[in-house]
């Protein structure tokens, strides 16, 4: 594979792909997040306490390096297109069936399940956009990548508004179907990873090799996307629920709407805004700057974010905060890409993402019992301030590679 793929990852098939891997990663935020909006309503429904269905987070957030490892091995021996599809459809069959379950018992076996899809996704979809992609236009796509995630958020804010309300909760674990199906559809009429052809291992083994010779790397990213999954899943899984129990905006409404539900909206076009902004913004300073810059914006926004006492502080503080912790992971599809190895790099930067999910999935059950012990205010800013700080100490003294070539060869070997 020499210039002509590179002519043809630049010509506007690749718009296929990104579509598909953006679409995707959207679904899969909607998907995710529709159930810190339901904590109370899904608790009565089922006769269980709110930290069951609390756990239910912890379920999925564990299972996704199931589907990482899965998934991923399908993506680097068979190409990038056809385990995006199935991944795509397996989750989302989980979601709907998630809405039909009739006892607690059972919603939980679909989230788990829905986690195994969610875990697969972001390592084929996030590789195959960034591969295909011109390399001029990397920071961007990672920004736009990433910002489908606080899209998802949005849109679950926006569906918890509206169709809940008129068709009751289980409706919204079914609006996302015709989603998936374009989003098969975009896969299926995009073209091949022209890296992965290049690249494309022996076996299966061959892939684990490739994995091993890259451990340290690996440990390193893992390191990294641990810290920062628990800064992001801090920053918004109980958020609307604190935001519930602020007696000075319980009454209020913005715009008709609660203002709980208008404040989630509002920070997640603060969180879609900061990837876009940082993601491109590390195309020109580095992706190591662009995050250490965005974090020192989540860093300032804790007193307003923790300790407003108003719809309009608590706005401000939470719309910056997303922006500083979205931008920071508008960098990483990009960043982790091109510091993995080319014969296994959806198997890599999935185990890595997803790994860091797992060891970061008991973020939630730690922030809720932190709440006992100091309150919701102090809960939040220590656990926040605490692992940002941790967070910019470890990019600062990191690797990166930006603009790498994915073409030429430029891995260890096992």
């Amino acid at each position: 594979m020499g210039p002509t793929t590179n002519k043809a990852l630049a010509a506007p098939a690749w718009r296929l792909v990104a579509g598909a891997g953006v679409l995707g990663w959207v679904l899969d935020a909607f998907d995710f997040f529709v159930i810190v909006f339901l904590f109370d309503t899904l608790a009565q429904n089922f006769h269980v306490s709110k930290g069951s269905i609390v756990f239910t987070l912890t379920a999925t957030l564990a299972m996704r390096p199931v589907g990482a490892i899965l998934f991923g091995i399908l993506a680097d021996t068979i190409g990038r297109k056809r385990p995006l599809i199935l991944c795509v459809l397996f989750f989302s069959i989980c979601t709907v069936l998630s809405g039909l379950a009739p006892t607690y018992g059972a919603f939980l076996i679909y989230r788990a399940l829905y986690g195994i899809g969610m875990g697969g996704y972001w390592g084929i979809g996030a590789s195959y956009a960034i591969e295909c992609s011109p390399p001029g236009l990397r920071g961007m796509l990672s920004g736009i990548i990433q910002a489908g995630y606080p899209v998802g958020y949005l849109l679950a804010a926006v569906v918890m508004q509206t169709l809940a309300r008129s068709l009751g909760w289980r409706a919204v674990f079914f609006v996302g179907f015709p989603v998936a199906i374009l989003t098969v559809i975009l896969a299926s009429l995009a073209p091949e990873s022209g890296a992965w052809k290049e690249h494309r291992p022996k076996s299966g083994i061959s892939v684990f090799r490739s994995l091993y010779a890259n451990r340290s790397v690996f440990a390193y990213l893992l390191l990294l996307m641990t810290v920062l999954i628990f800064v992001s899943h801090g920053s918004q899984d109980l958020y609307p629920d604190f935001l519930r129990s602020v007696l000075a905006i319980s009454s209020k409404t913005i715009l008709g709407m609660d203002a709980d539900l208008a404040i989630s909206i509002l920070f997640n076009v603060g969180a879609i805004s900061g990837a876009l902004i940082f993601g491109a913004f590390s195309q020109r300073a580095g992706r190591r700057r662009a995050v250490l810059l965005a974090l020192t914006i989540a860093m300032i926004s804790i007193p307003a974010w923790a300790f407003g006492n108003s719809v309009a502080m608590l706005s401000l503080g939470s719309f910056f905060m997303q922006i500083g912790v979205q931008g920071a992971f508008g960098v990483v599809p990009a960043h982790l890409n091109e510091l993995s190895p080319d014969s296994s790099r959806s198997l890599f930067t999935g185990c890595v993402y997803q790994t860091g999910v797992l060891l970061a999935s008991p973020a939630p059950g730690l922030q809720f019992m932190l709440r006992r012990l100091i309150g919701y205010r102090w809960a939040l800013t220590a656990f926040e301030a605490c692992l940002i700080m941790l967070l910019m100490i470890i990019i600062w003294f990191g690797p990166e590679a930006k603009n790498r070539d994915f073409l030429a060869a430029r891995e260890k070997q096992a």
